[in-house]
């Protein structure tokens, strides 16, 4: 999709602030920073990599992952700006029609990750809404603004509809239902296909029967593997490997 971003118009950098660990995640071998903040820029084309990444891994992954509304929310600002250059271009060129293909295939990447994630929160809320509720301070959220509050009208509606169609008519002692125990957690058992992004070394893989014994993998750059997913979780969420 790189050459989506050039050729219609001007196309700024795009700047956004992101926390440390965001920080990281676009730049693993980065070295820590001294703390907060700090102003990322990023080309159109580099944005769009992002949103890619974010997607794949979203889409693959059992549980849901860290929010990333800055590129959702910066992707949403170069398709206007794109849209704005395409009313300025010169009707009839074949290059419009060509941008305007790609740029509905971007739409679809950035409509398709926000449907993955809905449905997560659909398919966990009580889950979502715990790990939310018990976040240390200065934890980063898994959920956006908006989907918290979308995940929290969810359980709202859901217990309504649970009383007004079932439980008011049981006993007294069957008219409470624990959510926690009645939905599935994500089964972080689960196995994922992934590719190395930057070499990892020391790797503890948990033994799959009790006959076996905990031993260490190192993971080359470049390699792919099929693996649980909880062993590499923080590796996704780092930015060091990428789900497949």
């Amino acid at each position: 999709m790189e050459n989506t971003l050039q050729g219609i118009g001007s196309f700024i950098p795009i700047r956004f602030l992101v926390s440390e660990k965001m920080t990281e995640e676009l730049d693993p071998t980065a070295q820590d920073s001294d703390g907060g903040s700090e102003e990322v820029v990023l080309t159109p084309a580099e944005l769009i990599e992002r949103l890619e990444q974010a997607w794949m891994n979203e889409k693959f992954a059992p549980e849901l992952l860290e929010s990333k509304s800055e590129i959702v929310e910066c992707v949403m600002e170069q398709l206007d700006h794109m849209e704005e250059n395409l009313r300025r271009a010169k009707k009839g060129d074949l290059k419009v029609s060509i941008h305007r293909m790609e740029m509905e295939r971007i739409r679809y990447v950035l409509s398709s990750y926000l449907r993955c994630r809905l449905m997560k929160i659909e398919k966990f809320f009580p889950h979502i809404l715990e790990k939310e509720k018990t976040a240390h301070e200065g934890e980063l959220s898994s959920l956006s603004p908006e989907e918290l509050v979308f995940a929290k009208q969810y359980m709202a509606n859901t217990e309504t509809y649970l009383k007004n169609v079932a439980l008011k008519h049981m006993p007294p002692n069957l008219q409470m239902v624990d959510l926690l125990r009645s939905v599935p957690k994500p089964d972080l058992d689960s196995y994922v296909f992934l590719r190395v992004k930057v070499r990892q070394e020391n790797i503890l893989v948990e033994p799959e029967t009790d006959e076996q014994r905990d031993y260490v993998i190192d993971l080359e750059e470049g390699s792919q593997h099929l693996i649980r997913y909880k062993t590499i979780a923080p590796l996704v969420a780092s930015g060091a490997v990428q789900l497949i």
